[in-house]
């Protein structure tokens, strides 16, 4: 494990370096930067809104004194989309107002800024808490996800949050094999992929 790497909590002055990470993962865990017309995309809807609205659940992993990862979560999903649907979707949407979709990705993004969505409302009642892990190419393998991941599950925990789950690019072998690994249970329904915990009590 690197040991100029370290996690701390997300600082306002950390939302170029949530955009950025986000961009460089977006494509199943690889670079998505040839993907998108606008490098802000993905981290409108997966990184940079957790930063604004659920910041106690927002931590980063540096290395050096560059972030290189981050894990973020909301401890109730429901209440979370509701925040974004009145404070941050309008501001999405005057960002990307002359925004024309030229590369492969931009169409899906603009259409999830226009009309937002959760893949996972169907876990929502059982699994309240949701989170999202990236971790850029080349580090990911240092066993520091499994420490984000653990960061992020204290935090919910202590809020008093007991079950929580997330979403997994259904072709990211990777990162299905990882959750996995760490105790989490798979779920497939309509073609998307999710897994979820009880978080009740302090893994053994």
């Amino acid at each position: 494990m690197d040991t100029d790497c370290f996690i701390r909590p997300a600082i306002e002055a950390d939302t170029e370096a949530l955009f950025d990470i986000c961009l460089k993962t977006a494509n199943g865990g690889e670079d998505a930067s040839a993907l998108y017309s606008d490098p802000h995309l993905p981290g409108y809807i997966w990184s940079v809104p957790y930063l604004k609205f659920a910041r106690d659940f927002a931590f980063i992993l540096v290395e050096g004194d560059r972030p290189v990862g981050y894990v973020v979560g909301a401890p109730d999903t429901s209440g979370f989309d509701k925040d974004l649907a009145a404070n941050w979707w309008p501001f999405v949407r005057q960002q990307i107002a002359g925004l024309t979709p030229t590369r492969a990705r931009d169409a899906d993004v603009v259409e999830r800024i226009q009309n937002p969505r959760s893949g996972t409302t169907w876990l929502q009642d059982d699994y309240p808490a949701h989170l999202h892990i990236n971790i850029l190419p080349g580090l990911q393998a240092g066993g520091w996800g499994r420490r984000m991941i653990s960061t992020e599950l204290q935090a919910l925990r202590k809020h008093g949050i007991k079950a929580v789950h997330l979403g997994v690019d259904p072709n990211n072998q990777r990162a299905r094999g990882f959750y996995r690994h760490l105790g989490f249970s798979e779920f497939e329904r309509d073609g998307s992929v999710a897994f979820a915990m009880r978080i009740d009590q302090e893994p053994g």
